[in-house]
């Protein structure tokens, strides 16, 4: 009986969670509800086995017998829990299936390395115990998912994936509705101390703590983790914050970080004056950490060649990649350790969340997730949703923002009240010739100097109509700001020249407005300053 699917394994427990029934399996069902041994004593499915109460312990090989991607595309905690499942009832012939003699046979070898999901899950069954008095229970199959393992032959672009990675296959929360329930809770119970026992010798899995994980939150990693290509995501509750964590997990007290002079004020703040306390300094490399392209004047990194110069050094390289998008640019296929988003802006898409999450190698990301559990920068799971909404469209609105910026900054380039444009797409643009390698997209930001001074070009952002000033970017909605007033007011303007922010600077970003609507909305506005 399988009452959900997931992608690495189906396994049905007794458990304090909603369980449903799947129809087309075939076999009988039990009905709808919740599995308590304390409110229904036998479970439904077990019953005339003998066993109540049954908590399900797994052998420590059993985890080792699945890799690290089939763990991850579970939540931890759906392999004890409330990830699906099916029971075959072996009870009858007392005696364990062929199949499971194999495992047990492999299990007691414990020389099992970690294999492709699509190998470990081919229909073996591996032996369970009920910790309640000891006893083996045998039966507990995991089902042949190769072909749900396959969804990349039906998925093969970013677009679905964006809207069904995660989801369709199958999450560590049982339900048959569309969307990915909210689930809103700060702890996680155990029903019997034997099960936290079991937890925390790790033969039991679950997220215990609200700081520790999140079912929702869980699908919004692994969506992000299919659409970067990454063994592993950690979400966490802002851009900055994903920013901080990383630079204080990887780079040691006394080492060096290596960043670029263009990149977001706050990210450079915490550099220069937070690191250094702890003997960090930004010199000799042990860590290359850089947007690509970078805030505001969309400079680019040749990530591929700076990736290989690096590693030659032994150094880890970041990138971070928010306003590329993981539909225009994949920096981990290009070389990079990790990618950083700060999910508030293109991946949420709808300027109403915070968010942030670093993709990389599961070796990086658990280095990384350990401090946070401590830190905290835990992001609500309301706000998780929010983001796996906002991602259901990400390919149709970077699309649209792709297209704007482009031809938008075509025309800004021939304006005459335009002194210069910042593009990638532009041939001008100078790591044009980067951008064209790296990236199939050139984002939805334009920066551009007006003809003008200061209150020059205060007059030209006052006279827009559509965009909002505001201090983000990525939105449905156009977003307008002039740096040296939004980022760099409380320096003076010698000040602001050093990190090359000038007063006639504008940073623009294209939401989804109708094209026609922001050029003429943009010209009227240039019409109504006098070039200097």
């Amino acid at each position: 009986m399988a009452v959900s699917s997931c992608p690495c394994l189906k396994l049905f427990v007794a458990s304090s969670f909603e369980c449903r029934s799947d129809s087309s399996s075939g076999t009988d069902q039990p009905s709808q509800g919740r599995f308590n041994s304390a409110r229904h004593g036998t479970t439904p499915f077990l019953s005339g086995t003998g066993m109540s109460s049954l908590i399900l312990k797994f052998p420590p090989n059993f985890v080792r017998q699945l890799s690290t991607k089939a763990r991850r595309n579970c939540s931890n905690i759906g392999v004890a829990q409330i990830v699906a499942a099916s029971w075959s009832n072996n009870s009858a012939s007392g005696a364990p299936s062929a199949a499971a003699a194999a495992a047990a046979a492999a299990a007691a070898a414990s020389a099992i390395p970690a294999a492709d999901p699509a190998e470990v899950l081919a229909g073996n069954e591996v032996a369970g115990t009920d910790s309640s008095d000891n006893k083996n229970v045998s039966g507990v199959q995991l089902e042949d998912l190769s072909s749900d393992l396959k969804y990349k032959s039906f998925l093969s672009s970013d677009g679905s994936i964006a809207v069904h990675a995660g989801e369709r296959l199958g999450r560590g929360i049982v339900t048959d509705a569309i969307t990915t329930p909210v689930v809103n809770t700060s702890a996680y119970f155990f029903k019997k101390t034997q099960e936290l026992i079991d937890f925390k010798e790790k033969r039991h899995a679950s997220y215990e703590y609200g700081r520790y994980g999140n079912p929702t939150t869980q699908v919004l990693e692994d969506k992000i983790s299919e659409l970067e290509g990454a063994e592993s995501t950690l979400i966490l509750a802002s851009g900055m914050c994903a920013s901080t964590v990383l630079l204080l997990a990887l780079v040691p007290a006394g080492g060096h970080l290596v960043t670029t002079t263009d990149c977001y004020r706050k990210t450079r703040i915490f550099m220069e004056t937070f690191l250094p306390k702890m003997g960090i300094t930004i010199n000799k490399v042990s860590l290359f950490f850089t947007e690509s392209p970078t805030n505001p004047y969309m400079r680019c990194v040749d990530i591929e060649l700076v990736s290989e110069l690096c590693h030659r050094k032994g150094a880890l390289v970041c990138i971070d990649g928010t306003f590329a998008t993981p539909l225009n640019q994949k920096a981990l296929a290009l070389g990079a350790d990790l990618i950083l988003h700060s999910a508030t802006k293109f991946i949420g898409g709808h300027n109403d969340v915070l968010g942030g999450c670093i993709s990389g190698s599961t070796k990086l990301i658990s280095e990384i997730r350990n401090l946070h559990h401590v830190l905290g920068g835990t992001l609500n799971p309301n706000a998780a949703y929010l983001i796996i909404r906002g991602m259901k469209t990400l390919h149709l609105r970077v699309q649209q923002q792709n297209s704007t910026a482009l031809r938008m900054a075509k025309i800004l380039e021939e304006h005459p009240k335009v002194r210069c444009v910042y593009y990638p797409g532009l041939p001008s643009h100078r790591e044009h010739h980067i951008a064209k390698k790296q990236m199939t997209g050139f984002g939805g930001v334009v920066s551009f100097e007006v003809d003008g001074d200061l209150f020059t070009t205060i007059k030209f952002v006052d006279a827009l109509k559509i965009p909002y000033i505001a201090p983000s970017f990525g939105g449905c909605e156009s977003i307008v700001d002039q740096p040296a007033i939004m980022s760099y007011w409380d320096l003076s303007r010698s000040e602001r020249e050093k990190y090359g922010i000038k007063d006639n600077l504008v940073r623009f970003s294209f939401g989804v407005e109708d094209f026609e609507d922001l050029k003429a909305d943009i010209l009227q506005a240039l019409e109504t300053i006098e070039s200097a």
